[in-house]
């Protein structure tokens, strides 16, 4: 299989900060189980999916690239991609959600890299390749949705996160790799289930962040669309799990006509879902987050907006209504009559208009924060950035002048002006003073020893978001995962398995192998009694040599594993009815 890489321009243009978790997908690490693993079930899906899913599933394949007797290397899917406007990268396993969002937003495909073992075949908590590769990338060759996915992560990369929304990511990304790791102690995981559910208890008010994930669960990962009597899969996590894909089609899970009440509908990634939500159409689904995004700060502004950023504890950024930019951790705001009147941030901070760093208002000048009085001036209509220079100088806004400027909500800036900083179109942004003091009620918030202050100027805030308005403000990497994902163990016994699995493999393709098939299946019924997948592709083969004695031998063997093992028994059943009529073993 090719295994070189296939750049694309959509990845050139990636910033930085997205860049960091971007890591080679190493084709040689995956084993012959693990392509065992995905051609099973991409065939049970392609089987199966062909019935319940979403139409533009199966044509999506094609368009992608993907194939089904070998995992993807999805750098090399990047030309096919190409084409439809889209690209891959891989990450190690969970990422933060508003890297994961924005990655969408450059029209970008986060594909976990790892994918699950043979014990967690039909369901795993942990993104995996058959998850990302399989479930997204096929759907997103639909057009509509593929811009509702780009949309989503254009608007979703904007919510403001709580500090509680990183303690649960953290959280479950362990969780999931724990969960998904061999041989993980009991112990750890108990640790950290407990840990997810104190957290999931302990949640307070939703944040933008996660209501806006939970559309996404709803929506991307586990999303119905047609009727609720009549739906069909289109959800990445549905069409990647041959287990639930076929779990959410029954009366087991309740149908949920999708409205945006879907964002105050948490859920739990390590279990299956109990109920599901049904789109008329990918359409709706844009209206709906729509809808949604009226009601985000990035949309709304206000002392609410604010609020959130302060809460959130991490960079955003607030725009005024000149335009101007404002980005930083947010660590105070004075209010007054339910509007804000003073902003503060605290450490390193840049001034920006229209997402392009001010010159000379980077982090290294603002490297101790930033304060500004916001809104109009008391008892005059018309506010700052509204006046003409005719007004300007009628108050006495000019360079060389002392003033005193009382704004609303009684913050008063005194000092002399000595220049302001103007927009193409010549709107007063900044006003630069020296000899500055700057007072709330009798307290003090800026002092004339402390330097120049650079007062910004905006009547009100229309609008707050996660992150920095200039991406090249700050040095993002800073946000790598605590966590990393836990590779198979090795041992003598497993590596003799892998032995086996390639040796069916290349007796399938046509290739030389060191043993017969007849070998092959001693050796498993003998040393690997608990192994059920080889013994279908060997029972495969036998069926595809008309060796009739010899399938029957080995489906005798696999009942002798299902009654060993019954809770893996409708696996080996669904593994045999690929290639034979009647799977009753």
């Amino acid at each position: 299989m090719e295994t070189h890489f296939e750049s694309n321009p959509l990845i050139d243009r990636l910033p930085k900060h997205l860049k960091q978790f971007i890591k080679p997908q190493d084709y040689k690490d995956y084993t012959p189980i693990n392509q065992a693993v995905w051609r099973y079930v991409m065939r049970k899906n392609v089987e199966y999916l062909s019935k319940v899913a979403h139409e533009s599933y199966l044509e999506g394949l094609q368009k992608t690239g993907l194939e089904i007797e070998n995992i993807p290397n999805m750098y090399g899917m990047n030309r096919i991609l190409k084409e439809i406007g889209w690209a891959a990268v891989a990450v190690d396993g969970f990422i933060p959600p508003n890297a994961f969002m924005e990655f969408q937003a450059y029209n970008v495909l986060v594909i976990a890299s790892d994918i699950r073992q043979l014990e967690h075949i039909e369901y795993t908590p942990a993104p995996d390749i058959i998850h990302e590769g399989a479930g997204h990338a096929p759907i997103i060759a639909n057009p509509e949705y593929a811009e509702y996915l780009r949309r989503f992560g254009e608007i979703g990369s904007k919510a403001i996160s709580s500090s509680h929304d990183y303690e649960m990511y953290e959280a479950v990304r362990l969780l999931s790799i724990l969960k998904e790791a061999e041989g993980t102690p009991e112990a750890d995981i108990k640790a950290a289930e407990d840990r997810v559910d104190y957290l999931q208890n302990n949640i307070g008010p939703l944040s933008e962040m996660a209501r806006i994930r939970n559309l996404h669960w709803w929506t991307v990962e586990y999303g119905l669309i047609g009727t609720v009597d009549n739906p069909k899969i289109y959800g990445a996590g549905l069409l990647s799990s041959i287990g639930e894909s076929a779990w959410c089609m029954t009366d087991n899970v309740k149908k949920i006509p999708y409205d945006i009440s879907a964002a105050d509908q948490s859920f739990d990634i390590t279990k299956p879902q109990p109920q599901l939500y049904v789109t008329p159409s990918f359409s709706h689904l844009n209206l709906v987050l729509e809808e949604f995004a009226n009601k985000m700060a990035v949309r709304t502004g206000g002392l609410s907006g604010i609020k959130k950023l302060i809460d959130s504890n991490s960079i955003g950024t607030v725009e005024l209504s000149t335009g101007l930019q404002i980005s930083g951790v947010f660590s105070n705001v004075i209010e007054h009559e339910g509007k804000p009147v003073y902003v503060q941030t605290t450490g390193n901070t840049a001034l920006s208009y229209r997402e392009k760093e001010l010159v000379g208002h980077g982090t290294e000048y603002h490297a101790e924060g930033f304060g500004s009085p916001i809104g109009m001036l008391k008892g005059i209509n018309l506010a700052i950035e509204d006046m003409s220079p005719r007004d300007l100088r009628a108050y006495d806004i000019y360079e060389t002048e002392k003033v005193i400027l009382e704004f609303e909500g009684n913050i008063v800036v005194s000092g002399e002006i000595i220049t302001g900083t103007r927009n193409l179109r010549g709107e007063i942004l900044l006003i630069k003073l020296k000899n500055c003091t700057v007072s709330h009620n009798g307290t003090i918030l800026f002092e004339p020893e402390w330097g120049i202050y650079d007062m910004a100027i905006g009547k009100e805030v229309i609008s707050a978001f996660s992150g920095p308005a200039d991406v090249n403000s700050f040095d993002m990497i800073t946000h790598v995962p605590s966590s990393t994902t836990i590779k198979s163990k090795s041992s003598v016994e497993r590596q003799e398995l892998e032995n086996l699995y390639k040796n069916v493999r290349d007796l399938r393709e046509g290739k030389n192998a060191t043993k017969t098939i007849e070998n092959i299946f001693e050796i498993v019924a003998i040393n690997h009694k608990n192994d059920w997948l080889l013994s279908v592709e060997i029972a495969e083969l036998a069926k595809k040599e008309n060796n009739i004695d010899f399938l029957n031998k080995v489906v005798n063997h696999l009942a002798i594993v299902k009654q060993n093992r019954p809770e893996i028994g409708h696996l080996i059943d669904n593994g045999l009815e690929l290639f034979l009529e009647s799977a009753t073993a």
